[in-house]
């Protein structure tokens, strides 16, 4: 006989989709990760998962992590064909109560409940306050932000659109890259800079300003040639840790994320020896007047690889208590 279990758990992005189940101990168990573009439907994936897992004995509750904006219980994913909704979820699988919630807002409930080895100090070992609310952003494809208010009965994660928020330079060479970079685009926003693509702009047009040849194709070609010591891939690097720090200072201080800012994502674990170097600090640190408040909060470097599947989990055990 299959295990009872109380909740499906996910966590669907663009390409991967990723779900478990959560025993009545509140243990995460059975995680498979599926492609998403070999299913034609949310439905579809959740169906194969629950089938092979579960069998008849389905768990009543889902809370599922979504690379998007939720509104009104409803999400069209960006760059999947698919649009679903938490009554559609309902309907199709009888669960007696689902939620749908930002992937982002999900890695905030779970960051105050990571392990020690799921998270890397930047900066000086710190503690935050444990009713302050708490910060998490990271670069990927795009730039995300979410908040989390820190409350006795339930923590509230606060989904945003805050890597959309204005790219603010701090020296002349910044002022420079932001010209260039609005006559290309337009308003130049934070997700401009801090994404895959920003690490490749950053590259191209620090090039264009030093007169230097930029030969690199892409993203992962700067990564790997600042990591073998390309000179202008390494400065590209630097420059991307040193505007992350910056944003991540400007949103501790948006937040009064005095509980801890956290920082996530598909790039950041790949230079932490130069986030940590010092740039990173150094410009989350830097804010004039209020440089003594934000030296106080934390900053740490997530590590693990499903922080969504916890916070998921999180609210899961969340919804039960209310």
């Amino acid at each position: 006989m299959k295990p009872h279990y109380v909740g499906l758990v996910g966590d669907v992005g663009g390409t991967n989709a990723r779900f478990a189940v959560v025993d009545a101990q509140g243990h995460i168990r059975n995680p498979r990760t599926f492609r998403a573009a070999e299913y034609g439907s949310l439905p579809d994936v959740v169906g194969e998962y629950l089938e092979t897992t579960c069998g008849r004995r389905r768990p009543p509750r889902a809370v599922i992590a979504v690379a998007g904006p939720v509104l009104d219980g409803e999400i069209e994913f960006t760059n999947l064909d698919w649009q679903i909704s938490e009554t559609d979820l309902i309907v199709n699988f009888g669960f007696e109560a689902v939620k749908l919630i930002n992937d982002f807002a999900a890695q905030a409930l779970a960051c105050p409940v990571l392990d020690r080895d799921d998270l890397r100090p930047i900066g000086p070992p710190l503690r935050g306050g444990s009713d302050c609310p708490v910060v998490v952003l990271g670069a990927g494809t795009g730039f995300g932000v979410a908040a989390l208010a820190r409350a006795d009965r339930a923590d509230v994660a606060i989904a945003t659109e805050g890597g959309h928020a204005a790219f603010a330079p701090t020296d002349e060479v910044e002022v420079e890259i932001w010209r260039r970079l609005a006559a290309a685009y337009g308003r130049v926003s934070l997700e401009r800079l801090l994404s895959g693509q920003g690490i490749f702009d950053l590259y191209r047009v620090l090039g264009e300003i030093e007169g230097r040849e930029a030969p690199l194709a892409d993203e992962r070609a700067v990564a790997a040639a600042g990591a073998d010591g390309d000179a202008l891939a390494g400065r590209a690097l630097d420059r991307f840790c040193a505007i992350l720090g910056s944003a991540a200072g400007d949103l501790a201080l948006t937040f009064g994320a005095r509980g801890g800012v956290y920082v996530s994502g598909g790039i950041a674990p790949r230079l932490i020896d130069r986030i940590d170097s010092g740039g990173f600090r150094a410009r989350f640190e830097d804010k004039g007047r209020l440089s003594d408040y934000v030296r106080q909060i934390p900053t740490s470097l997530v590590l693990h690889p499903y922080a969504a599947i916890v916070g998921a989990a999180r609210e899961l055990q969340q919804m039960e208590r209310l």
